[in-house]
């Protein structure tokens, strides 16, 4: 492997590695799975924990056309960013009203509108720009989150677009919306879904409107629905090289690499006699003679402490396991009377590959989901950027 960010001289407490080559192998795998639609990279929330910059470069040297961000916050700081072509596009979702509509016009964004008062705050601010807005109408298909309703609110939202465009203020760029139930194969509402954004795009285009890309499609979609792919897919988790869902498949069953592995360096290893209350409040005392090690990572860098008692950690080759509650910047393992030595590597999780644990792993472990476990790991845990084999 090759670095691609320079390592301090002195060991890391703990760090993030990602894998860039994985994630460039994974966006052929992904545009494989949807070979007749363009693919958006989202690499909202700083790319799922992984880095948005360095991650948005490996996706679109890959073949990623579009990035996908939920704040327009996150678009501008990628399109003010050096390393992307100029013509890469970008598209950002979270809008509230006073948002900054007149930076993203000039900056190219396309701005997703669900309802008028968008509509009205984006067309002022393409007065003031002297220049149109590149828009895309989402539908409420229904998530019942962010988007317009069928019926009477699409067509007047449809309607003032459709306006707007004769006035030279917006580009309807793109119809569009979210499954909610894409990562459970055969829930009725993925069908109803389906032919409601059918519809809802059938009377925008009879309307007037020609969009460049109609999309539906996040990752769990991509993977398992390709009559939902249309113009555009929007991979975002799958990119990272985690599965939406553990009931539509492994990674390995989509060729897709997992990016991220988190590791951290024991700070300490020491005998402690049977009986030993370990970390708050006592919920583990150890059942004999052993040794506990103690691993430097704890909630704040986003271990998540609903894994007190159950989160795997690989030590010397052997899975261990959280030995009581995880505190802020630490948690205890017991070794079982090994000792593997002060500054010995701890894996939290990576690919599987040594059998260390995975990001699945710990979700399962914490009673939640993989994009919260990668996406939650904090800023004093330094991301290390490599290149691997899967880059070739």
């Amino acid at each position: 492997m090759s670095m691609t960010a320079h390592l301090p001289s002195a060991p890391l407490r703990a760090r993030a590695e990602i894998d860039l080559g994985a994630l460039r192998a994974n966006v052929r795998a992904l545009r494989a799975q949807a070979p007749r639609a363009a693919l958006m990279a989202v690499v909202k929330s700083e790319a799922y924990g992984h880095g948005a910059l360095q991650c948005a470069r490996a996706a679109v040297d890959a073949g990623a056309t579009w990035l996908g961000t939920a704040t327009p916050e996150e678009a501008l700081a990628l399109r003010a960013a050096d390393g992307l072509p100029a013509d890469v596009r970008i598209m950002c979702w979270l809008w509230t009203p006073g948002g900054p509509w007149r930076e993203a016009i000039e900056a190219d964004l396309d701005v997703s509108v669900s309802g008028m008062w968008a509509l009205r705050e984006v067309t002022e601010a393409a007065r003031g720009a002297g220049r149109p807005a590149r828009v895309q109408l989402k539908a409420d298909t229904g998530l019942g989150r962010g988007g317009c309703q069928p019926g009477e609110d699409w067509a007047e939202l449809v309607g003032q677009a459709v306006g707007a465009e004769a006035e030279g203020l917006v580009r309807v760029t793109g119809l569009w919306s979210h499954f909610a139930c894409a990562d459970e194969p055969g829930h009725p509402s993925i069908a109803l879904q389906l032919g409601r954004f059918r519809e809802m795009v059938a009377y925008a285009e009879g309307a007037g409107l020609r969009p460049e890309v109609r999309h539906i499609a996040n990752s769990p979609a991509t993977l398992t629905l390709p009559e939902a792919h249309f113009d555009l897919v929007r991979t975002g988790i799958a990119l990272y090289g985690i599965s939406p869902s553990p009931e539509i498949g492994t990674p390995a069953d989509f060729g897709l690499r997992p990016v991220m592995t988190l590791s951290a360096s024991l700070a300490l290893v020491k005998q402690v006699p049977g009986g030993h209350g370990v970390s708050y409040g006592h919920r583990y005392t150890t059942p004999g003679e052993t040794t506990l090690g103690l691993v430097p990572l704890g909630y704040a860098d986003g271990i998540p402490r609903h894994a007190s008692g159950t989160g795997p950690v690989l030590i010397g080759g052997k899975w261990r396991t959280v030995a009581g509650r995880i505190a802020m910047d630490q948690f205890v393992v017991d070794l079982g009377g090994d000792v593997p030595g002060t500054g010995a590597e701890a894996v939290l999780f990576g690919p599987g590959d040594r059998g260390e644990p995975t990001a699945e792993d710990w979700a399962q472990a914490a009673g939640t989901i993989a994009y919260e476990i990668v996406t939650r790991i904090g800023t004093r845990v330094p991301r290390v950027y490599v290149t691997g084999e899967q880059d070739g």
